[in-house]
């Protein structure tokens, strides 16, 4: 599990899935979210908006997991 340190008070799914490296631009999210499931807190979640707040996890198809934790 690969921990996110947030700078702002939330970031988006679709922030987190360029951060991941999954897409490469912001434009990609909408399509990647609706041919992979990707699950927030256990729930799959196709909202490129979603909010992700410290503490959410995130599952991607690739096994990959992340946990955002506040920070500076």
């Amino acid at each position: 599990m690969e921990t996110v340190n947030l700078k702002t008070p939330y970031i988006t799914l679709g922030q987190l899935l360029k951060i991941a490296d999954e897409i490469s631009s912001g434009g990609q999210a909408k399509w990647y979210l609706s041919e992979n499931n990707v699950k927030v807190n256990g729930e799959i979640d196709d909202r490129r908006g979603r909010k992700l707040y410290p503490d959410d996890k995130v599952e991607l198809p690739n096994g990959k997991m992340y946990v955002m934790k506040a920070g500076r």
